[in-house]
């Protein structure tokens, strides 16, 4: 079977972790949560409220591309991949590379981010995603989902989107 390498990307909020989760167990693969591999200094600027520019998440895709690379069996990554430039760098990595976009509205990341206890990445920098978002939906190997959908219903479409393009 070709290996399969996945992306689960989006907002803060829209539910990258969870659905991550879920779709890596579905495809007996492993997941890569994209967050674990900040730098403290990402991870401080973020506390503060301050938004991470493109230099610094260009070491942390660089680092994430690696991860993929890897996994040469196929592994799920969560990835916020806001910009194209940023799938561009991960798609050089793995080549096939696929992306799952959750899409969210901005109020309701809000309210999720708002709502998550213990989390580095406070409310105040949602607006700042939704600002750098270049919306991926026509680039190939991507599929849009609307992340209000329950999480099991998202892992389910994004597993049977993968295994129909394995077919193909």
């Amino acid at each position: 079977m070709t290996a399969i390498h996945l992306v689960v990307m989006g907002v803060a909020g829209c539910g990258k972790s969870a659905v991550g989760q879920r779709i890596a167990k579905q495809l007996n693969l492993p997941l890569i949560e994209g967050d674990d591999f900040h730098p403290q200094r990402n991870i401080h600027k973020m506390q503060q409220g301050i938004a991470l520019t493109d230099d610094d998440r260009a070491d942390w895709l660089r680092l994430l591309g690696e991860q993929l690379a890897a996994q040469p069996a196929g592994a799920v990554l969560t990835c916020s991949a806001l910009k194209r430039a940023y799938r561009d760098t991960l798609r050089a990595a793995a080549p096939g590379l696929r992306f799952v976009h959750l899409a969210i509205t901005q109020a309701e990341s809000l309210r999720r981010v708002a709502a998550r206890p213990g989390h580095f990445y406070p409310p105040s920098l949602v607006a700042s995603q939704f600002e750098a978002l270049q919306d991926p939906t026509g680039e190939p190997g991507v599929l849009s989902l609307d992340a209000s959908a329950p999480l099991d219903a998202l892992a389910l479409q994004a597993v049977g989107w993968i295994n129909s393009t394995m077919r193909n």
